[in-house]
């Protein structure tokens, strides 16, 4: 089926769907084999298929109001739920992220990362069994942990409610972090981040390094380490979709926070840039 014109920013071009493609349709022939197809008719377009998803994670709008010249959005949000579930998402991020250290001459598995937390507000769409109070930032809904290595690209990531401890998060995102990058060695976190998350790495093998900014310095001050993890934070909130966490299950809020990371360094593999409302 030949692809559409481009219309919208958030398409793939040409160079970025030639990334992904490989993997979408290996996916594909696997579920064929396992007489596993979703979708009528089973032949829906997969870079259709991603720009739909891109673009609810770019505009931030409901599944219902996308708009009609994509994939019929039940068959986009089905193909969104059965890449979660099978860990395409995951797949792609993984391959990019190897993609992007070769680029820039290193080693395809990191040595170290860098972990925080962001507690941001909620929609009426997430159950209020999932929500949460982080009292030291005032903020009701939900939080992000995230880990990712010293450029920022993401290594792992967690959604909780908001009254989760960075303490626990952080203790999940180590564990995922050793057992899919067995080279990690040493992390880094801010001071939220106690000695049960201390004691967690030393026994995974990960030095943790808390860092502190100097209590006396009233003005900004950039804090080693940390000033990474808080442009990645800074990132995916291009996507209007993460600006607040619209998602009703949590699995959902990871792979969108998941999609946008493919936006990001699949653009910057194709020499892309990423345009928002400072260019219009």
């Amino acid at each position: 089926m030949p692809h559409r014109p481009r219309p919208y920013p958030s398409d793939l071009s040409d160079a970025r769907w030639g990334l992904l493609e490989p993997t979408l349709t290996a996916w594909r022939a696997e579920r064929r084999g396992k007489g596993l197809d979703i979708g009528r008719p089973p032949e829906h377009d997969l870079r259709r298929i991603m720009d739909g998803i891109l673009y609810v994670d770019r505009t931030g709008i409901p599944w219902r109001y996308l708009p009609n010249d994509f994939a019929p959005r039940e068959t986009v949000y089905e193909y969104f739920a059965a890449w979660q579930k099978d860990s395409v998402i995951d797949q792609l991020n993984g391959l990019l992220r190897r993609l992007v250290r070769e680029a820039a001459g290193r080693d395809v598995e990191p040595s170290a990362c860098v972990l925080d937390a962001q507690s941001i507000k909620s929609s009426a769409n997430v159950p209020a069994a999932g929500q949460g109070l982080d009292a030291g930032k005032k903020t009701a809904g939900r939080k992000r942990h995230i880990g990712v290595y010293t450029a920022g690209p993401l290594l792992a990531v967690l959604v909780t409610a908001a009254s989760v401890s960075d303490n626990v998060g952080g203790i999940h995102l180590l564990s995922g972090i050793a057992e899919s990058h067995p080279r990690v060695a040493k992390a880094w976190a801010d001071s939220d981040y106690r000695t049960k998350a201390i004691d967690h790495g030393a026994t995974l093998g990960v030095d943790v390094d808390v860092t502190r900014g100097d209590p006396a310095q009233k003005d900004f001050r950039v804090i080693p380490r940390r000033w990474v993890v808080e442009r990645t934070f800074g990132w995916p909130m291009h996507h209007r979709r993460l600006a607040r966490d619209y998602e009703s299950h949590p699995h959902r809020s990871e792979d969108m926070i998941k999609v946008a990371m493919v936006d990001l360094m699949s653009r910057r593999l194709a020499r892309e840039s990423t345009p928002n409302w400072r260019d219009s």
